[in-house]
C-alpha cells in the first residue's frame, strides 16, 4: 500500500510556512494554554477538571498537574509533611484537595498559600496531633474542614482563625478532652459555623454556663455522641432539651449518648444519658436549666409578656418574624391582636391566655430574606390567683397548727407555775378534817346528861341545837348515819384521850341538849 501526499495550492504572494514555523506555533500554543495540552502525569488519572493520584505511593505532590483543575485526590500515599514548598505550582482554581490517609504529621503556616480558592480540604485519617495557630489562614473562603481520625489533642484558639465562611468542622475520633468553646464565643469565633462534631473525642462535661452564649441555629448543628461524659444532671436537661426540640444531633444518635456514674475510684457503670428518670432528676432542676439557656418562659394569666429573640446575629441588617404554636405568622407592623413583634425582635404577649402556651419560633434573615437563624422558645402559661389561693390554703393551715401547738404550750405552763401552793391546799385540808372531827366527835363522845348552868349560859355563850341525822331509807330505825370516811374519824376521836380544861369543851349528847360554843 502507498501513500501519496498531496499538496494544497497556494495564493499568489502567500509564503508557504516551514517546519520551524510550525513548531514555534505549536511551543506558543502549549505556554499560552498550559492546561489545554491534556497532560497527565502517568501516576494520576484525569478527567476533565478532576485529578485523582490514589494509593499511587506518593510523597509529594506531581509538577506537571493541570493547573486548572478544580479537584485534586492524593488520598492513600505516604505525604508526611505540609510546609510552604509541598505543592510546586499554584491552582487559583482549585477548590476540593483531599489528603486523606496519609502519614501528615504538621502543617506549616503558609502551607496552603497556592490554593487560596480551596472551598473543602479532607486532611482526615492522618498523624496531626495538634492544631497550631493561624495555619489555615490563607482559605479565606473555606467552609468544610475535615480534621477526622486523627490524634489531635489540642486545638490552640486561633488555629481556625480567618475561616469567616467554614460553615463544617469535622473533628470526630481525636484526643480532645475539652468541648472547643473558643469556635463560637471570643475572638476567634466563626459566626457561620452550624455543623460541628466533636464526636468520639475523651470530653467529660460541657461548658454549661457558655453553652447558652450559643446561637440556637448552631446548637442544633453540634454532635457530642460518643464522649465518655459524667453523669450529671445539668448535661441530661441540656441533651433532653435537645431532643425535645427534634435536634438531629440527638434524635439520630439517642443511643450512642452515655455517660459515666462511679460507685468507687475504681468501679463505674455505664448509663443512657437519655433514658427516662436519669439519675432521679427532677423536672425542676430541668427546667431551671432550661430557664437560664433562655428556651423557657413562666406567663401569668393576664400578665403582660416580653420575649427577646437571641439571635446573637441580630443587627441593622436583619429582620425577625415570629411563628406561633399554631403556626401563625406573627410580623412587626400588622394587627395581631394579643401580639405584637417589634423589628429587634422582641415578642409582647399583651394578655397571655392558656391557649397562648407552646412552643414559639423566632426567625432571623437578612436583607436578602435569606435563613439566618431559628430560635426555638416554650412559654408557659398559669394562672397566679389560683396558685395564690393553694398558697393561701397551705399557709391557712400552718397557721391553724401553729397555733393550735401555741395554745398548747401555754394551757401546761398555766397548769404547772400558776396551779395553788401543794402545802396550803395541804393544810387547808387537814383543817377542813379536823374540823369536820371536831363536829362528829361531839355528836359520838359520851357524856354526862343534864343542864347547863345558868352562869355559863348567860356568859356570851351560843345554844346549838343539833338534831341527829336520820336516814329515812328502810331498815334505819333511825339510826345516825355515818359517812364511810367519818367512821374511821370517829373512832380515832373516841380512843383518844381529851383534856377539859374549862367550860368551854364541847359535851355533846344523843337527845336535844344544847351545844354551847364560843360565839
Amino acid at each position: 500500500m502507498s501513500l501519496r501526499f498531496h499538496t494544497l495550492p497556494t495564493l499568489p504572494g502567500a509564503v508557504k510556512p516551514g517546519c520551524r514555523e510550525l513548531l514555534c506555533l505549536l511551543v506558543i500554543t502549549v505556554m499560552v494554554n498550559p492546561g489545554a495540552s491534556g497532560m497527565c502525569p502517568t501516576a494520576c488519572i484525569c478527567a476533565t477538571d478532576i485529578v485523582s493520584c490514589t494509593n499511587k505511593n506518593l510523597s509529594k505532590v506531581p509538577g506537571n498537574l493541570f493547573r486548572l483543575m478544580r479537584r485534586l485526590d492524593l488520598s492513600h500515599n505516604r505525604i508526611g509533611l505540609l510546609d510552604a514548598d509541598w505543592i510546586p505550582m499554584s491552582f487559583v482554581k482549585l477548590s476540593t484537595l483531599i489528603i486523606r490517609h496519609n502519614n501528615i504529621t504538621s502543617i506549616s503556616t503558609g502551607s496552603f498559600s497556592t490554593t487560596p480558592n480551596l472551598k473543602c480540604l479532607d486532611l482526615s485519617s492522618n498523624r496531626l496531633k495538634s492544631v497550631k495557630s493561624a495555619v489555615f489562614q490563607e482559605l479565606k473562603v473555606l467552609e468544610v474542614l475535615l480534621l477526622y481520625n486523627n490524634h489531635i489533642s489540642h486545638l490552640d484558639p486561633a488555629a481556625f482563625g480567618g475561616l469567616s465562611h467554614l460553615q463544617k468542622l469535622y473533628l470526630s475520633g481525636n484526643l480532645l478532652t475539652q468541648f472547643p468553646m473558643d469556635l463560637y464565643v471570643g475572638r476567634f469565633r466563626l459566626a457561620d459555623l452550624t455543623f460541628l462534631d466533636v464526636s468520639y473525642n475523651r470530653i467529660p462535661s460541657i461548658p454549661m454556663h457558655h453553652i447558652n452564649l450559643v446561637p440556637g441555629k448552631q446548637l442544633r448543628g453540634i454532635y457530642l455522641h460518643g464522649n465518655p461524659f459524667i453523669c450529671d444532671c445539668s448535661l441530661y436537661s441540656l441533651l433532653i432539651f435537645w431532643y425535645r426540640r427534634h435536634f438531629s444531633s440527638v434524635m439520630d444518635f439517642k443511643n450512642d449518648y452515655t455517660c459515666r456514674l462511679w460507685s468507687d475510684s475504681r468501679h463505674s457503670h455505664q448509663l443512657s444519658l437519655l433514658q427516662d428518670s436519669f439519675l432521679n432528676c427532677s423536672e425542676s432542676v430541668i427546667n431551671s436549666s432550661f430557664h437560664a439557656l433562655g428556651f423557657i418562659h413562666e406567663a401569668q394569666v393576664g400578665e403582660r409578656l416580653v420575649v427577646h429573640c437571641d439571635s446573637k446575629t441580630g443587627n441593622g441588617n436583619t429582620d425577625f418574624v415570629w411563628v406561633g404554636p399554631d403556626n401563625r405568622l406573627l410580623e412587626p407592623d400588622k394587627d395581631m391582636g394579643n401580639f405584637r413583634v417589634f423589628y429587634n425582635g422582641s415578642l409582647v404577649i399583651e394578655s397571655p391566655g392558656f391557649e397562648d402556651a407552646g412552643v414559639y419560633s423566632c426567625i432571623a434573615m437578612n436583607r436578602q430574606r435569606l435563613l439566618n437563624e431559628t430560635v426555638d422558645i416554650m412559654i408557659n402559661v398559669s394562672n397566679f390567683t389560683i396558685n395564690r389561693s393553694h398558697a393561701h390554703e397551705a399557709f391557712n393551715t400552718a397557721f391553724t397548727t401553729l397555733a393550735a401547738c401555741v395554745a398548747s404550750i401555754v394551757l401546761v405552763l398555766l397548769y404547772l407555775y400558776l396551779t395553788p401552793c401543794p402545802c396550803k391546799c395541804k393544810s387547808k385540808r387537814q383543817k377542813d378534817v379536823l374540823n369536820q372531827g371536831s363536829a362528829h366527835s361531839s355528836i359520838l363522845s359520851p357524856g354526862p346528861s343534864g343542864d347547863a348552868s345558868a352562869d355559863e349560859r348567860r356568859g356570851g355563850k351560843r345554844v346549838v341545837f343539833l338534831e341527829p341525822l336520820k336516814d329515812t331509807a328502810a331498815g334505819q330505825n333511825g339510826k345516825v348515819k355515818l359517812f364511810p370516811s367519818e367512821t374511821v374519824i370517829a373512832e380515832g376521836i373516841l380512843k383518844s384521850t381529851r383534856v377539859k380544861s374549862d367550860s368551854d369543851s364541847v359535851n355533846s349528847v344523843f337527845s336535844d341538849t344544847p351545844f354551847v360554843a364560843s360565839a
